[in-house]
């Protein structure tokens, strides 16, 4: 197994098997055929044992538990094969694991086949690409079932992160002070239960696209925090945004608009405060790539040109009169930034035409 390094939240360890393809893919591979839930509640299993339990060719089955073992998966103790004790503790974040990896390959055709465009001319990558085609915003309009089924792939895939990014911006920002908050682009309202969890006096608004309001609401379903969030349906870049908020919140959410757009959310979000909230933003970061990036963050890099500095996001919340601003950098699989403001006195530059 390759050196592996200390981090700050624990569930960053599923990256560690997934660092190459070969890993990756032969991991998704494992999943896949049932050779992951077998060792798993067998404890020790032969080749031979797999083979016929799997039904898997005779030469293939070794072949992958060596590509297992060197990826630290599997460990091979006199010939009966075992699921090693790291790989057992990172299955506590299966469900990550297996978004990463099925995410990761899914973006690797575009890596492969359209890196250069994505260095050279990006309005040609977003038109070739699959990856940019996924999360397919047009679409959650009319709830069809043909768009209620593309809207659940990709929210299945925003859910599973905001899960698990949303304990970063839980421990570097106290949201015990708040009573309701907005979270705009809120998606499944993952973000909200958790916060709502952590916080039982806090009660949340989602205000999102139609579909995925509707989709969020399944999600949000009989959780014991479901009386205390609200899903608003709307289209922030077209629609008013209710008020009155102690809280609004941008997460993974202003990249994926152009910066004129992006200024234009964030003013929206200050008028959705009252007098003294505070507006946060959270998202990755664009910071120049060090040492060599891992494979499963593939799906994150074909987007890097939407990340943005901390900086701009100040510039925002300045030129609406925002108050006590704060950023840092968080460190996840890559760097995050929180932003935060106190909502101030609005100035006539506030947003960009």
């Amino acid at each position: 197994m390759r050196e592996t390094f200390n981090r700050e939240f624990e569930y960053l360890c599923v990256d560690d098997f997934m660092r190459r393809m070969i890993d990756a893919r032969s991991l998704a591979t494992a999943f896949e055929i049932g050779l992951i839930d077998m060792l798993r509640s067998a404890g020790e299993v032969t080749v031979d044992e797999l083979v016929k339990r799997l039904g898997a060719d005779g030469r293939g089955m070794p072949f992958l538990l060596v590509l297992l073992a060197e990826n630290g998966v599997v460990e091979d103790r006199d010939g009966a094969f075992s699921l090693t004790d790291k790989f057992i503790d990172a299955l506590r974040f299966r469900d990550l694991m297996e978004m990463k990896l099925a995410l990761s390959n899914f973006s690797a055709h575009d890596f492969l086949e359209f890196f250069s465009d994505l260095v050279t001319s990006p309005d040609e990558f977003m038109k070739k690409a699959r990856s940019p085609h996924l999360f397919a915003y047009d679409r959650c309009f009319d709830s069809s079932e043909d768009n209620r089924r593309v809207t659940q792939q990709w929210m299945r895939v925003t859910t599973v992160l905001t899960k698990y990014e949303s304990q970063a911006c839980m421990k570097y920002h106290d949201f015990g002070r708040y009573g309701r908050m907005l979270d705009v682009g809120g998606n499944s309202g993952e973000f909200a239960l958790r916060l709502c969890r952590e916080h039982p006096e806090l009660r949340a608004d989602v205000f999102d696209l139609p579909l995925v309001c509707d989709v969020g609401m399944n999600h949000v379903g009989d959780s014991p925090e479901a009386d205390r969030i609200r899903f608003v349906k709307g289209n922030a870049l077209a629609d008013d945004l209710p008020a009155g908020y102690d809280l609004v919140t941008f997460k993974s959410t202003l990249h994926d608009w152009p910066g004129h757009l992006a200024r234009n959310l964030v003013k929206k979000g200050a008028g959705a405060l009252r007098k003294g909230g505070t507006l946060l933003i959270f998202e990755r970061a664009s910071t120049p790539v060090t040492g060599t990036p891992g494979y499963s963050l593939l799906p994150f890099l074909v987007f890097f040109h939407s990340y943005r500095t901390p900086e701009f996001y100040v510039r925002c919340l300045e030129d609406n009169g925002f108050i006590n601003i704060s950023s840092r950098i968080v460190n996840l699989e890559m760097p995050f930034l929180l932003v935060t403001g106190v909502e101030g006195q609005p100035t006539s530059s506030s947003v960009e035409k």
